[in-house]
């Protein structure tokens, strides 16, 4: 695993309850390129709130959205970023060349297509035809790719991106109007405590 820090200071969140929206506090000012410096590092940011997830982050920009709050002004943030690499299962020659005349045959399928439509006799013999040598060419080549290897990489894996915290950052000159929108959220409105 590989970690990287982001630029934007990590804030506790507050506990989310049922359909109610996660809250933060207010963050501190910030800038895209993280320096401040330079055109090119584009307006000032705020950070409105930090969450521990992204399904929440992206709860409050669409609460945001939904108040008319021009959302082209703001960004979700992933910080803390973790590299993961989930391994699969292990790779072994047939395996490879299994996986190779799966991807073959794809394509063997979609060359088949092309010169089926152009076909004017037996166009069903022709797709056929490309789908079973795509098979036996994804195969060879699957199976002699992972034998060049030489056993250095004897499984399969997938790799995703995860992150830490992921920060709500809106424009400066908008980040009040978006801490009073938040703020609906955090005090429940009078008609409901009268229920």
């Amino acid at each position: 695993m590989t970690s990287a820090s982001g630029p934007i200071a990590a804030w506790q969140p507050g506990t989310p309850g049922g359909d109610q929206l996660p809250t933060g506090p207010a963050g501190r000012l910030s800038t895209p390129s993280g320096d401040g410096h330079g055109p090119e590092s584009g307006p000032p940011t705020v950070t409105i709130g930090s969450y521990p997830d992204y399904p929440a982050a992206q709860r409050v920009v669409d609460y945001l959205a939904d108040n008319r709050f021009p959302v082209e002004h703001s960004a979700i943030v992933g910080t803390n970023l973790t590299l993961v690499e989930t391994v699969l299962g292990r790779m072994t020659t047939g395996r490879a060349g299994l996986l190779g005349a799966g991807t073959g045959a794809w394509f063997g399928l979609f060359i088949g297509l092309l010169f089926g439509i152009f076909t004017v006799g037996n166009w069903l013999a022709v797709i056929l035809v490309g789908l079973v040598i795509g098979a036996i060419w994804g195969a060879v080549f699957g199976a002699v790719a992972h034998a060049m290897t030489g056993g250095q990489r004897d499984f399969t894996s997938a790799s995703s991106l995860r992150a830490g915290q992921y920060a709500v950052t809106v424009d400066a000159q908008l980040a009040d109007q978006a801490r009073q929108l938040l703020a609906r959220i955090r005090t429940p409105s009078p008609a409901a405590n009268a229920g």
